[in-house]
């Protein structure tokens, strides 16, 4: 061990853990904003009536931010980050924290490298996993985003996030908290950039839709789908794709370097902690 540099040592499973989950609440720390106009554009139009009782039209990544600052307040592009922080912290930390200890679960004996098949069983584990463990926070944190406070005249319907949590669960029985949306992660985590964003679109705005809709109101994830589509036409299924497209590039630039720069220190940390010296 020693003479080694932190990148020559192959990171312990707790490091990639916890780097991963690290990595992942600082870029969602960065590109937050991004996901909140996603939702609220994703969510237009879904209900005229209430649309038209709340007299605001959001237009683009930027229009949206704005007009969501000029209404709500500086921090409303912020809403829902404690959720989000939790749910990269469990779901970063699960999938990609610990995929290489799966994969080499799944590899046989003896072998030297794993086989695509291997990996693909190793990614769907991990990310069953990881969704299983999410999810609550994940239903939180869309409930925020989607939700408009018009300032000391309007009330909220959550205090906090633990009241979310426990609201959630009290009304809608503790299956709310993990709505069935497992195939839409698991599209929306095939492929990369603008093809993964093409991809992974209508799923994640069938997602957002139903994970923010009141008990009663889809029957089922395809019911949502079939609604949208009657009601607003397939166009529906690309709203919000602008700052789908600009958080996925920016979230992975942002997390994969923060999380190979944490694994390096902290590996330097438990090689001086180790040192006899």
């Amino acid at each position: 061990m020693v003479g080694l540099k932190p990148s020559d040592v192959p990171p312990t499973t707790a490091v990639k853990f916890l780097g991963a989950g690290t990595a992942a609440c600082f870029a969602d720390l960065l590109t937050f904003p991004l996901d909140t106009a996603k939702v609220r554009l994703q969510i237009q139009g879904e209900n005229q009536a209430m649309q038209t009782a709340r007299r605001t039209q959001y237009r683009g990544v930027l229009g949206t931010i704005l007009t969501m600052v000029r209404t709500e307040g500086p921090r409303s592009p912020y809403n829902g980050l404690v959720a989000g922080l939790q749910r990269q912290m469990s779901f970063a930390s699960i999938r990609i924290g610990l995929y290489d200890s799966v994969k080499q679960f799944y590899t046989p004996k003896g072998s030297d490298h794993s086989s695509i098949t291997t990996r693909i069983l190793a990614g769907c584990t991990t990310g069953a996993m990881a969704v299983s463990c999410a999810q609550p926070t994940d239903v939180v944190k869309v409930r925020f985003q989607a939700s408009i406070h018009l300032g000391a005249g309007s009330s909220r319907k959550y205090s906090g996030t633990m009241d979310a949590y426990r609201t959630i669960a009290r009304e809608e029985g503790v299956r709310g908290l993990w709505k069935d949306n497992l195939p839409c992660h698991f599209i929306s985590a095939f492929g990369a950039g603008f093809c993964a964003t093409v991809v992974a679109s209508p799923v994640d705005v069938v997602k957002t839709r139903y994970m923010n809709s009141p008990p009663g109101q889809y029957r089922s994830p395809l019911d949502c789908m079939l609604k949208m589509v009657a009601h607003e036409g397939p166009t529906a299924f690309y709203k919000g794709f602008t700052p789908s497209f600009l958080r996925l590039g920016a979230w992975n630039v942002a997390m994969f370097v923060t999380y190979e720069q944490l694994k390096r220190a902290l590996m330097n940390v438990q090689m001086l902690r180790e040192s006899p010296f």
